[in-house]
């Protein structure tokens, strides 16, 4: 009883090893998962792009802010350079207009008050001047002669002098025809300190789009002036300009003012310093200088600095690889020296080259494979030693009783007193107990011969089938047992196979039959019929018997089983299994219920034709 406990709870460790084993190789069928070196190689390519664009973020803020930076204190650097050259010019006007001032000629052109005199005398001193402005005013602030370069000098234009004149320390003057810097010099007659005011001398030169360029030039910035929302002078073109107009500069306020606008799709830094204070109007100087000259550089260093880092990206995954190959090939010779032994090959060598890890892994393995083989083979002398047992244990009572049936009949058949029909009937008994224990000797050498290779011969099992039958007629379990065999055609159903072994094989179907219990007064009855299919064929072996335990369906192919039965090795349909599986096919319960049971043995066959029409055939006997 213990080693039937054991034997059972072994066979259950070992299906659910099975199980186990069967689940992990179709999920690695369906999975079979990503390799280690594409991982290293991965990790370390999402690193390096991550800190190249880590990297391109930190650079860039810093960047941004230290070229805005660079951009304020140019813009910064070219308004104080703007002032100096301004200082500087209206200075040196200053000078010359003081000079002209205080020539004798000019006072005394001054004191005749006649305007058209003055008119024709005052041309003279502005060709002298060298000015692109030079007015005469009467100590009233009337303008009695002005002169500018360009178009004639009309009533508005001498209006705006006038005003200019009333703005006190102004050097703007804002008008229609542009703008203009001016000096103011007052005209005396005698001293500065006791004379007579004559009038005053208005000289000044041209702020125009040149002199806003050449200054640009030299402080490398682009320059607007610009009167409410008129830009009056400017170093930018006409479509720029009308783009610094469109964006509504005027509209900025204060003295000095740091902001972004955008001009013809092109983004600038502008710096505005207010210039009303000293002008006859809003004035308003406006610097810039482009924002996206600076970003294209910027995106060059990203580029250069993106180039580096996916060079870095190519080389670091050469090297990965490289490194890869040398951690991940030996634990792919690893795994191969697994599925090696999985498969049966105990000499598989295994790496001994590799990391520290990948060597204890696999000194680990060849201990775990030594331990196995040595467990397998316990494991099998203790199958073989159990099999041995189950099997005299189940050949035993028959083999003693077809010996103790021969030796007592042996002792009727010695005596003299015995008539000869008596004798012959011993004989008769001894001959069948003889047959018998030679039947379960063939049955237990077959047994342990299935499997091997024996040679296979084309062969119709219609004639196997029927050999089987008339063989099993003259069994004793067959008396009173209706046999028939229904088959297609004779072509339809050969195959290669070793005869003798399925012909054994549809014998133990047939007897297993026969040997089925039935109910009182049922007539037994057998059906043995034989199918051509595409790819196999078919014997179904069916009895009116009251069918298969429930409790043996699951096992009834293991060897020794004979429940339910009063004779017989139990080997039976074990051996009819084995020779099924041997030629391709296999044995199943079809069906199995009171009145009705259903075996089919099937073996593959070698020729392709298509299912024939089964035909009924005369009974072959009953005896």
């Amino acid at each position: 009883m213990e080693r039937d406990i054991n034997s059972s709870r072994k066979q259950t460790s070992v299906h659910e090893h099975r199980t186990d084993a069967g689940r992990i190789l179709g999920a690695r069928k369906h999975d079979p998962g990503v390799r280690t070196r594409v991982l290293l190689i991965l990790a370390m390519s999402l690193v390096t792009m991550g800190t190249i664009f880590v990297s391109l973020l930190a650079i860039r803020r810093p960047l941004q802010n230290l070229i805005t930076q660079n951009l304020s204190a140019d813009l910064a650097h070219s308004l104080a350079t703007f002032q100096s050259v301004q200082a500087q010019r209206l200075a040196a006007l200053d000078r010359e207009n003081a000079l002209l001032a205080d020539l004798p000629s000019l006072k005394a052109l001054m004191t005749t008050s006649d305007e058209r005199t003055i008119v024709d005398g005052g041309e003279e001193f502005w060709k002298i001047s060298g000015n692109e402005l030079l007015a005469l005013v009467d100590r009233d602030g009337n303008v009695k002669a002005a002169y500018a370069t360009g178009s004639p000098v009309d009533a508005d234009f001498r209006a705006e002098l006038s005003r200019f004149l009333a703005v006190p320390k102004a050097n703007y003057l804002v008008s229609a025809r542009g703008l203009y810097g001016c000096s103011i010099q007052p005209l005396y007659f005698g001293s500065r300190s006791s004379g007579t005011l004559l009038g005053y001398v208005i000289s000044g030169f041209a702020i125009d789009h040149n002199a806003v360029t050449n200054l640009s030039g030299a402080t490398n910035v682009q320059a607007v002036f610009q009167s409410g929302e008129r830009n009056i002078a400017s170093s930018l073109g006409a479509k720029d300009e009308a783009g610094i107009t469109a964006a509504k500069v005027g509209t900025v306020h204060g003295p000095t003012e740091t902001f972004e606008l955008k001009v013809g799709g092109e983004r600038f830094l502008a710096m505005s310093q207010d210039l009303s204070s000293r002008a006859t109007a809003p004035l308003r100087l406006i610097e810039l200088k482009s924002l996206d000259q600076e970003e294209r550089a910027i995106r060059q260093i990203d580029r250069l600095v993106l180039l580096a880092g996916l060079l870095a990206l190519a080389l670091g995954a050469a090297l990965m690889s490289a490194l890869s190959r040398f951690v991940t090939q030996p634990l792919e010779q690893l795994a191969a020296g697994v599925r090696a032994f999985a498969s049966g090959d105990s000499v598989h060598i295994l790496p001994y080259r590799g990391t520290r890890e990948v060597r204890e892994l696999s000194a680990a393995l060849v201990r775990m494979r030594r331990e196995i083989n040595v467990t397998n083979q316990a494991l099998l002398e203790s199958e073989r030693l159990a099999t041995i047992g189950r099997m005299a244990s189940s050949v035993s009572h028959d083999l003693r009783h077809y010996l103790a049936a021969i030796y007592a009949n042996s002792e009727f058949l010695a005596s003299d007193k015995l008539p000869l029909s008596d004798r012959n009937e011993v004989l008769a008994e001894i001959r069948a107990a003889v047959d018998g224990t030679t039947e379960m000797l063939e049955s237990l050498l077959m047994f342990s011969r299935t499997g091997r290779g024996m040679p296979r011969t084309q062969q119709s099992m219609a004639a196997l089938a029927e050999r089987a039958i008339n063989l099993i007629r003259a069994h004793p379990d067959a008396v009173g047992v209706k046999m028939t065999l229904r088959v297609g055609e004779a072509a339809e159903t050969e195959a290669m196979v070793e005869r003798k072994q399925v012909e054994r094989a549809i014998y133990n179907l047939i007897l297993n039959a026969c040997q089925a219990p039935r109910r009182e007064g049922v007539k037994a009855t057998v059906l043995v019929a034989v199918t051509g299919r595409d790819t196999e064929v078919a014997v179904d072996v069916i009895d009116n018997g009251e069918g298969v335990p429930p409790n043996i369906q699951s096992t009834l192919f293991d060897p020794f089983v004979s429940e339910g039965k009063h004779k017989g090795s139990g080997l039976g349909l074990t051996l009819t299994q084995s020779i099924a599986a041997d030629h391709g096919g296999g044995v199943a319960l079809v069906d199995s219920h009171p009145g009705e049971t259903v075996f089919r043995f099937s073996i593959a066959r070698t020729s392709r034709s298509a299912e024939s029409p089964v035909r009924s055939r005369s009974e072959v006997g009953e005896r």
